[in-house]
Formats: structure tokens, C-alpha cells, sequence
């Protein structure tokens, strides 16, 4: 697929806003913490693809030779720059479908040619790392422009799919993965996130760990030494081989260090210590330690958090990709969020499961919303809701943050682009709610959506945080008799499944209490008629996600490529084909165009119906540990039925281009003051924000 042509840019802005209204202090912390989120960059490119970080220089090193200046049209190229830019990588962070420029390759290797590169040289020329292309021509040829079925998508290379969390020439597959997680990982109590696999044979695993240590120099009883040999019917041999990016684990650790100089409190520099020892030490344990501490931070007016976390590309959904964000508190918006939290044991009695499905007592969590100063990772999304480590979550708490200038962006039109599939009648309304509906169905899916619902869990040994002889009722009136084994978690039951899975259960519920009045109200929505716009674009707007996903979903391998995407498909399929009422969502075929046809007087009625029906099933599966149905039970809602994947070319023939996001770098001047310089919003500006980071 080729890159985006005119995808719309947007500049992260803060220059004259919210960064003036720091303190010194505040800003030299942010500061640091964003030249640390900085340094992570090549991690991301590593973790992508294997051509991506070698591409990542020779894009950047053109552009310096050059000095910007491309000879006859160069649109297409820097649409591809642009993108991979935004991305960090070839493979988009919203789909894992491989792009390609739209120019030809003459015109690549052209311009390489003028930047005095030459084709069939090394290409240390220009990338100073170990690199599988002998040549730079390869690396055009295959790495950017090669289009074989099987680098088109990122999964398991045993399924003839791309991962760059796997080394070695061996394939690793679902199986080994599984192996590992329950005979290795599991067993020894180690947090597989900051990771990535080598497999040397059929029986040989070399496990790499992110540090800057090169040996092990933690305890065996928390990460054996030497050979360990597994379990299991191969007697697999497993070893860890430490050190893993260790220049970027440098660079971060060299930045946090400087900014526990700046640090707001005694909560703030315990989690940065933390974070200095797991990235020293490759630990685990120091990770979740500084998650504990970052929970407990409530409401820093620079809000931060870096590590291995979302473990969405990783194709068995227990490796993290690194991540790293700096924020500044929007304090207006926060406060509507606060409200919401105050209320949010009342929201969450009227979903539709039994006590037994939920937390003794909810914690209120820290819910801000937040102006992204700078983001490190394969895309930004509109709202995070963290720590990832289950336990924490249920012992000390989680955080929902909103990212408010992310989530305005995204949710606006481009004056080029107006939205895909809805009708004329429905588009000036939809135009004026679209933004308010996304905030509204964030702010309940980050914190009553992942904010939800109670583990079935044995804590000990037969020791349970239910009563097993008394065990909470099921689906089919009778007692679970699924729960989550000692050692388990919901990422290691649900597997791959999991990201999905917990994507499509937040989201039912942001559409379960979009309904609701009262919340509709402390958003500021106080007439019936606000608020019942704003009930229909939300449900619109879903309805158009589930449709447009259809580009994200591979027909000849019937994978999905972002979870996010499934997700909104079920729902729409749910509202499209299990809905008893077959009027309530139509999508009627134009020939060259769809358009999508909500009734939307049927939506707190029999629509709320299939919705909550929906979101029972999902809960229970989830909270009970049930694999077997709650798999079964949710492919079915999100596989692809024929009449669907009939329209699938028809959506991506009206597919709009993603909006990128450029971030400002801040810097020190002469008198030691914070700077921030910000840059056009062109593919030339994206292109000279990075070159001004020396990454």
C-alpha cells in the first residue's frame, strides 16, 4: 500500500499556551524527561522492522545533504518521509500493514545518488549499526519498496509474517511463544515486556533483555543464570543474553537522572530511581515499582511515564513496545474528568453484570487530561489508561489520562478530507459533534471502560479473591468454573486475543453510558436536544469506525492488524446483525459510495439492548478466566462475514490519510532557560524536527 498523499499534519503546539505557565523547575523537568522519550526513538524503529532504523537514517541523512531541496516533484516522496516519520517505521502504527512510497524507485535512488550516496556501497555510509541488506540498493529494493505477500503484514514469521520481536533465522511461532509463557516466563515470575526472542533451533531460546548492563547482574531468584532448561516434553534450553539496546538505555538514564534534579516530590524521584534501575538493570520488578509510584504521583502538573507497555504488536500480546510520553495538565478539562471519577462508582452500578464481576471497592483513579508536549512510540493514541500489570491495578490503582490536543486534532475534519459514509442530512450535525461525542466516549472508555470489572483470581495457595464453593453465577445461570490460576493474567489466558478482547469491552461500555444523562451533563451537554446529538454522533461515529476498519482487516490471511479496528468492527457488526431490530443500523450501497443509515430512535431502546447484551458476554469471558468461549464467542463477533468483506475495496478506495503529529524540541539557552522550537506543519518541518534531536 502506498503512503498517504496529503495526509493532514498538525504541530503540537504549546509554545505560547501551556508551557509558558510552568515554573522553571517544571519546565527543566519536562525537559529532560522529553530528551529521555527522545532517546527511546531507535528502539521503536528496531522493534518495527528490521530496515527501519537503517531507513530511519538514510531518510534523514538525504534531507541533510540536500538541505531540503529535492529535484523535479518531490510530493510523493516526502508524503512516504512523512509518514514513516509519524510512524517510526515502515509499517503503520494504526493497521501493521507494510507502505511504500508512491514515487518510483528511479526517483529514490536519484536522490541518493545527489546526497553521494552510492547504491551498491555499504551502508555504514550513512547507518553505523549491524545491518542484514549487504547494500543500500537492497535497502531501497526490498526494505522500502519490497511488496512479497509475506512482509506485508507484521505477525509471526512461522506464519509467513514480520516481527521484529523475534531475532535469529529460526521462525518463531504461537507455539514457542506459549511455550515460553507458561514454561519460562511464568514459572520464574518474570515480566517479559522489555524483551525480544532469538531462536537458535526447534529446542534453543536466547531470551535479549533491555539494559544497559551487558551481563545479568540480578538475583537468579529472579532472573536464572546460565542455561536453564525447561519442562517440558523438548527439555527446551532457555538463556537470557542482557544488554539490549544499551546506547538508548544510556541516553535515557543520563536524561531521567538530570530530571530527578527537577522532580516535584519525594513520589516523583522514588519513580524515576526506579526507572533508572530497571533500565540500568533490564529488572522487571524495578519497572512495575515506578508504575506504583507513578499511580501514586495524582495530578503532577508534568505528567510522564516511560517504558516497555502497550503489548499490541508484539503477535502473542506479551512484549511491549516502547513508549514514552511528557504532558502538561490542561486543568480546565481535567476538572470535568474529576467530576466524572466522583461519580464513577454510581456509573459503574448501572452496568449490567452482578457485584460479583466487580471490585469490592473502586479506587478512584488519577484522571487528567493532558496537551502531549512529546510522544516516543509507533503512533499517539486519544487516551491511555495504565499500568498493564493486573495486579497493580487491583491492589493500588491505575490512571486515565486524555490527551486533549491529540483528541481534538484527531477528531477534527480536514477541510480536504470531509468524513467518508455519512449522509447529507447527517453531516452538519455530525461535523459539529463529532470532537465533543470522541471526548465524551474516551473519557468513559479509559475510565469505567478499562476502569471496570474484578479478576477472578487465585492469590495464593488456596487462597482466592472469590469463594470457589460459591463462585459468582455465569451466562448460563450455573457458577463459573474458569478463574485466573495462580501466576496467571488476563495478557497470558487471552493471549493475542487480549489486546481486542479489552479494546472492544471499553469501548461497549463507552456506548453503554454515552446514554447516560447525567454524565452527558457534567461534560456540559444540559439540554435534551445537546445531549441527544451528541447520543447520535457518538453512535454514528462508531458506526463509521466498524466500517471503515474493514481496511484493516486482510482478507487472504483474515488477520486483523490493529486491535482497535476489530474492535469498532464487532461493534458495528453487533449493531448491523444482531440488533433484534434489523432498521436500527442500515448501510446502504450507492454503487460507487456507502452511506450509513442510524436510526436514531431506536437507540436507547433496542439498540441499548444489543449493546448491553454485548458487553455482559464480554465481561463475564473476561473476568472469568473463560478462553475457550470467550474466544470462540468473539471471533464470531468480529470475523468478517462475505457481504462485509465485499466492501471492503469499496473503503479503501474512499480511505482518508491519518493525521501525523509534529512535536516541538526543547532546548537549554545561554541562560539556562527552557526553549521550545516548533516547526511548519509540512513534511519538511516533520523532517527537520527530527534531524534537530541527533538521535
Amino acid at each position: 500500500m502506498q503512503a498517504d498523499h496529503d495526509a493532514p499534519l498538525t504541530m503540537l503546539s504549546l509554545a505560547t499556551t501551556y508551557f509558558p505557565l510552568l515554573t522553571n523547575k517544571e519546565q527543566k523537568y519536562a525537559h529532560f524527561m522529553s530528551l529521555a522519550s527522545h532517546a527511546g526513538t531507535r528502539i521503536v524503529l528496531r522493534q518495527v522492522s528490521i530496515e527501519s532504523e537503517p531507513l530511519f537514517d538514510l531518510l534523514l541523512f538525504v534531507h541533510k545533504r540536500l538541505n531540503g531541496i529535492y529535484p523535479g516533484d518531490s510530493s510523493l516522496y516526502l508524503d512516504y518521509v512523512s509518514q514513516f516519520l509519524s510512524n517510526l517505521g515502515n509499517y503503520k502504527s494504526f493497521g501493521d500493514s507494510k507502505f511504500i512510497p508512491g514515487c518510483s524507485i528511479d526517483y529514490v535512488s536519484q536522490i541518493c545518488t545527489l546526497a553521494g550516496i552510492e547504491l551498491d556501497g555499504e551502508i555504514s555510509q550513512f547507518h553505523q549499526q549491524r545491518c542484514d541488506f549487504k547494500n543500500v540498493r537492497d535497502l531501497i529494493q526490498i526494505g522500502m519498496y519490497g511488496t512479497d505477500p509475506n512482509l506485508m503484514l507484521l505477525g509471526f514469521p512461522a506464519d509467513n509474517h514480520v516481527s521484529s520481536y523475534y531475532l535469529g533465522k529460526e521462525p518463531i511461532s504461537l507455539d514457542d511463544m506459549t511455550l515460553l509463557k507458561n514454561h519460562f516466563f511464568g514459572k520464574y515470575g518474570i515480566l517479559p515486556e522489555n524483551t525480544r526472542i532469538k531462536k537458535l533451533s526447534s529446542s534453543k531460546f536466547e531470551i535479549y533483555v533491555g539494559s544497559i548492563n551487558v551481563t545479568n547482574t540480578l538475583p537468579s531468584s529472579q532472573y536464572p543464570h546460565g542455561l536453564i532448561t525447561l519442562d517440558d516434553p523438548k527439555h527446551t534450553h532457555v538463556s537470557f543474553k542482557f544488554g539490549d539496546h544499551s546506547n538508548e538505555m544510556n541516553l535515557i538514564v543520563q536524561n531521567l537522572q538530570q530530571a530527578m534534579k527537577y522532580a516535584a516530590n519525594e513520589t516523583q524521584t522514588s519513580m524515576l530511581q526506579h526507572y533508572v534501575n530497571h533500565f540500568t538493570s533490564g529488572s522487571g520488578k524495578e519497572h512495575k515499582l515506578a508504575q506504583i509510584d507513578w499511580v501514586k504521583d495524582l495530578a503532577p502538573t508534568i505528567e510522564t511515564n516511560i517504558g516497555f507497555i502497550e503489548t499490541y504488536r508484539e503477535p502473542s500480546g506479551i512484549i511491549g513496545e516502547f513508549e514514552s510520553l511528557v504532558a502538561i495538565q490542561n486543568k480546565e478539562r481535567t476538572a470535568k474528568f474529576a467530576t466524572m471519577v466522583s461519580h464513577a462508582e454510581d456509573f459503574i452500578q448501572l452496568l449490567p453484570w452482578s457485584n460479583d464481576f466487580e471490585k469490592e471497592k473502586f479506587n478512584p483513579p488519577d484522571f487528567t487530561s493532558l496537551e502531549v508536549l512529546t510522544f516516543t512510540g509507533s503512533g499517539i493514541p486519544a487516551g491511555i489508561n495504565i499500568p498493564n500489570y493486573d495486579d497493580v491495578r487491583l491492589t493500588i490503582g491505575f490512571k486515565n489520562v486524555s490527551l486533549g490536543n491529540i483528541l481534538s486534532a484527531s477528531a477534527k475534519a480536514s477541510s480536504s478530507h470531509p468524513p467518508t459514509f455519512i449522509r447529507n442530512e447527517d453531516l452538519a450535525l455530525f461535523q459539529k459533534y463529532q470532537s465533543d461525542s470522541f471526548e465524551v466516549q474516551v473519557g468513559i472508555h479509559e475510565l469505567l471502560g478499562h476502569g471496570s470489572g474484578k479478576l477472578l483470581l487465585q492469590t495464593g495457595d488456596n487462597e482466592y479473591n472469590f469463594d470457589p464453593s460459591n463462585a459468582p453465577i455465569g451466562l448460563d445461570g450455573k457458577p463459573v468454573s474458569t478463574y485466573y490460576k495462580l501466576g496467571e493474567t488476563w495478557g497470558s489466558v487471552f493471549g493475542s486475543l487480549a489486546g481486542a478482547f479489552e479494546e472492544t469491552r471499553a469501548e461497549v461500555v463507552a456506548m453503554y453510558l454515552i446514554t447516560n444523562r447525567k454524565l452527558l451533563n457534567i461534560f456540559g451537554f444540559t439540554t435534551e436536544q445537546e445531549q441527544n446529538d451528541v447520543i447520535y454522533a457518538g453512535y454514528l461515529q462508531m458506526a463509521r469506525a466498524g466500517l471503515m476498519a474493514l481496511e484493516y482487516w486482510d482478507p487472504q490471511s483474515q488477520k486483523w492488524g490493529q486491535p482497535h479496528m476489530q474492535a469498532r468492527f464487532s461493534i458495528m457488526k453487533t449493531f448491523l446483525s444482531h440488533c433484534k431490530n434489523s432498521k436500527f443500523l442500515t448501510i446502504e450501497n450507492e454503487g460507487n459510495n456507502l452511506r450509513i443509515h442510524l436510526d436514531r430512535s431506536l437507540i436507547e431502546s433496542d439498540g441499548l439492548d444489543c449493546v448491553r447484551d454485548y458487553l455482559l458476554h464480554l465481561h463475564v469471558y473476561k473476568c472469568s478466566a473463560d478462553f475457550e468461549r470467550g474466544s470462540k464467542y468473539y471471533i464470531d463477533r468480529s470475523t468478517v462475514p462475505e457481504e462485509l468483506a465485499s466492501l471492503r475495496d469499496l473503503v479503501i478506495s474512499k480511505r482518508l490519510p491519518r493525521r501525523q503529529f509534529i512535536q516541538a524540541n526543547s532546548l537549554l539557552d545561554n541562560n539556562n532557560t527552557v526553549q521550545l522550537k516548533e516547526y511548519p506543519e509540512t513534511p519538511q518541518g516533520m523532517i527537520q524536527s527530527f534531524l534537530e534531536r541527533a538521535l
